[in-house]
């Protein structure tokens, strides 16, 4: 469903990535792991079309899409819910989550009509944002706007959807809501791609993992075997 090959990028003269390779394959959960700076949200904002790569290919269900811009990539089915969240804070909690059906239905006659159904999905996942809908968003706690982001990305009906850092920030009770939320996602057969700075909750959702480090993938495998690899115990699970 997603594979990057041989991925490099970065930001003006600096290359982070590089030569990143990994795969999702439709229906599982990946998770990316790795310390602070190993290079896994630009990997995600490359995935996207937030930057630019280099080299390398990025493929969505076959197709490269490595050279087209972010809003023709979420056209074509991958959502990205970036790190921190980046709700429109003046907006209200269900003008935010129609901004994420944005590109897929209508854009005048009949746009909310059709949104309704998958408005009514979203907040039979998230009961608080149906409470808060027309609440604006910048006066959500933490955690509500995490649900907002993921809720945001899930309207756009994505091939596959990139998660990246939902922890950051939030309480630790907050953080097993989101993980609940992750498992739920995860039954419903979504194809999702994970960066998480806690790396025991990542493997406890993840069907495969990929473990970064210094812009390269350094260790990949199951949860089962990086639980049990002395390198990935030693730097994140210890």
């Amino acid at each position: 469903m997603l594979t990057v090959e041989n991925l490099h990028a970065g930001y003006g003269t600096s290359e982070v990535l590089v030569g990143v390779s990994l795969e999702v394959k439709a229906g599982t959960v990946v998770a990316l792991i790795g310390a602070n700076g190993a290079g896994k949200t630009t990997t995600m904002r490359a995935i996207s079309g937030m930057i630019r790569p280099n080299r390398g290919r990025v493929l969505l269900d076959g197709r490269p899409v490595q050279d087209q811009d972010a809003a023709h990539i979420a056209r074509l089915g991958l959502a990205h819910s970036p790190e921190g969240r980046k709700v429109f804070g003046p907006l209200t909690v269900e003008d935010n989550l129609l901004l994420g059906a944005y590109g897929r239905l209508p854009r005048f006659f009949g746009f909310r009509a059709r949104a309704a159904a998958d408005l009514k999905n979203i907040y039979a996942l998230f009961p608080r944002l149906e409470e808060r809908r027309q609440q604006t968003a910048g006066t959500l706690s933490g955690g509500e706007q995490q649900m907002l982001a993921i809720g945001r990305a899930l309207m756009s009906k994505p091939k596959v959807m990139l998660l990246d850092e939902p922890s950051m920030g939030l309480a630790p009770i907050i953080v097993q809501e989101v993980f609940h939320t992750i498992r739920r996602l995860k039954e419903t057969g979504i194809t999702l791609l994970l960066v998480e700075q806690f790396a025991k909750s990542a493997l406890e959702v993840a069907d495969y993992a990929y473990v970064m480090d210094r812009g390269h993938i350094a260790i990949e495998g199951t949860p089962a075997h990086l639980r049990e690899d002395e390198r990935v115990l030693a730097a994140y699970l210890g």
